[in-house]
């Protein structure tokens, strides 16, 4: 259950990120828009950046990686 939560996570977020690909969210802000257990959300936002989706800019927030 805990493999099919994640991957909802991630797949939601990406859709998130591709309808609003300037969205800028810090870990707080992306918790609370998907309502989201803190493990989960950090799970989710690491896998992101592991695969190059998503990077963390100076200020801490998570966006999608230019292409």
């Amino acid at each position: 259950m805990e493999g099919d939560d994640l991957h909802d996570a991630i797949q939601l977020m990406q859709m998130e990120w591709a309808e609003v690909p300037e969205l800028k969210l810090t870990f707080r802000q992306a918790r609370r828009l998907w309502n989201l257990s803190s493990e989960l959300c950090d799970r989710a936002l690491g896998t992101l950046i592991g695969s190059g989706f998503l990077t963390r800019s100076q200020d801490g927030t998570y966006i999608r990686h230019a292409a």
